[in-house]
């Protein structure tokens, strides 16, 4: 790699919450490859499997486990690491826990937002901070027309609405607190689409229930075949949140709340049962499908992002295309449920992974990879 976001990240003090998550594991990862000194803070992963799990620990300057909504913990942590930017991702991200779980749903993604937010505004941290939401923030009437930054918020089910309400105090924090406060730093939002990628083991998401079917050759159950989703690897969203990040380090316009969308092109825009065929194609192997004929809770059926300004005014736009992203996707799982692979060699694959990513970047002209 060739200087990727301007070498802006080495050397930075960067705190990533939500560490031991899914996203976090290879933002944390990323980081520490671009140089940067990277701290982390999060509750302990949902996993043993987790990607986490793999990281050799000195990556991290600090890992504090604790949760976000502990303030007196979070100022601690940012007293004690000092971050030039902040990446916020700790969040409970699984729609169906927040059907059981409503009200911890609500607290940890909006108020612990704001928990982290008035712990910096409280601190006087003069750094960047990218908040990571979600393509459920907004209201969505199942039409099919992809999402625009300036498009309602809103949620008619806990999850989604956790996320509207998320970018609620984003914005009331800007312009209450942020905007007018030398001694604060620049503010944003990143909105992503269906993530997948190696190392998700959460409950109740496809791809780690497609896995656990190779490996358990159980009866795989899906509960919304032909509901559609921008689906995108997990370096497509986090290459958004370092150039988003990248833009608030070196220009920072405080006066602006800048949010925006990191969505595959519409190619990607796939149904789930699409999702598990072409996962077939790249990893064969013997297990039985069936549909659940009374899904367990509401969810949109159609769902899109357009980043025409991402891709305007950061120079961002998607490298993988949807057959590409299940192909990087079903080589890692395979590598570590088939190969055999130590923890070293896992590693190393995520890794090369990174690298290919920035390349093939690199090689479609993508601002941040050149």
């Amino acid at each position: 790699m060739v200087n990727p976001f301007d070498n802006i990240y080495h050397g930075k003090r960067v705190l990533v919450t939500g560490h031991t998550g899914f996203k976090g594991a290879w933002m944390s990862l990323w980081l520490h490859e671009l140089g940067a000194k990277v701290s982390g803070y999060s509750l302990p992963p949902d996993s043993p499997q987790a990607l986490y799990s793999l990281l050799p620990q000195d990556l991290f300057q600090e890992s504090v486990l604790a949760d976000v909504r502990d303030g007196s913990s979070l100022k601690d942590a940012i007293t004690r690491t000092r971050p030039e930017i902040i990446f916020h991702l700790a969040a409970q991200p699984i729609v169906g826990l927040s059907y059981k779980q409503p009200l911890d749903t609500f607290t940890t993604n909006a108020l612990g937002t704001a928990q982290l937010l008035e712990c910096v505004r409280e601190f006087k941290a003069e750094c960047a901070v990218v908040v990571v939401t979600s393509d459920k923030c907004y209201r969505n009437d199942n039409s099919g027309i992809p999402f625009k930054e300036n498009d309602p918020l809103g949620g008619s089910d806990v999850y989604s609405m956790s996320k509207a309400a998320t970018e609620l105090v984003v914005s009331s924090w800007h312009s209450s607190f942020f905007k007018n406060n030398a001694e604060l730093g620049a503010l944003a939002t990143g909105r992503a689409g269906n993530v997948v990628g190696g190392g998700d083991y959460a409950e109740d998401r496809i791809v780690p229930d497609l896995v656990r079917s190779y490996v358990s050759k159980e009866a795989l159950v899906l509960r919304r075949p032909h509901a559609t989703r921008p689906w995108q690897h997990v370096l497509e969203s986090l290459s958004g949140y370092l150039a988003l990040g990248q833009r608030l380090l070196a220009a920072p316009n405080k006066d602006e709340l800048l949010s925006f969308n990191f969505g595959p092109d519409p190619e990607a825009e796939r149904s789930v049962k699409e999702l598990v065929d072409q996962w077939v194609q790249e990893w064969p192997s013997e297990f039985s499908v069936r549909t659940d004929a009374q899904p367990a809770y509401a969810e949109a059926y159609k769902l899109g992002l357009d980043h025409s300004l991402a891709t305007s005014r950061l120079g961002w736009r998607p490298v993988w295309d949807f057959a590409t992203t299940v192909k990087n996707t079903a080589e890692w799982y395979r590598l570590r449920h088939e190969g055999g692979a130590s923890t070293e060699m896992m590693i190393a694959f995520t890794r090369s992974q990174i690298a290919s990513y920035a390349a093939d970047a690199a090689s479609q002209k993508i601002a941040w990879a050149n």
